[in-house]
């Protein structure tokens, strides 16, 4: 497995680019189309949104299209609660260290402070749906 650019470097430059000027995530609806992408050698990776909100300090929420046999980064921790929604292909998630093998509608839930990662195991690609926040 390749581990490449992070993704949460990947979200800090993105994040000026998001942010509305009055500094909050404005309502709206997005379509893949309207969606930041950033073309990276693990997969494609698009923001919809990210900053903070009237009741978050912080949210991110975006989708990554996952090559096979790619993960996006090693196994992290962050300060944010996550979490992931696998909507296409399959692969594994490990979760405090256990792994758990996972498809269309397996849906994650992490804390803020513990470890995970995901890999796409499948010879297709993995697409999966996630949604940082910090309160």
């Amino acid at each position: 497995m390749k581990h490449m650019t992070k993704r949460r470097d990947v979200f800090k430059m993105m994040a000026a680019a998001l942010m509305p000027a009055g500094g909050k995530i404005d309502n709206a609806v997005l379509d893949a189309g309207k969606a930041k992408l950033q073309r990276e050698p693990f997969g494609d990776l698009r923001v919809y949104f990210d900053g903070p909100t009237d009741q978050l300090k912080a949210l991110t929420a975006g989708s990554l299209e996952l090559k096979p046999g790619m993960t996006p980064h090693a196994p992290h921790q962050h300060p944010e609660e996550e979490i992931m929604l696998i909507t296409a292909g399959e692969g594994e998630i490990s979760l405090d260290g256990k792994i758990t093998r996972v498809g269309p509608g397996s849906m994650m839930y992490c804390a803020a402070g513990r470890m995970h990662g995901v890999v796409n195991t499948g010879k297709a690609p993995m697409t999966f749906f996630y949604y940082k926040w910090r309160s």
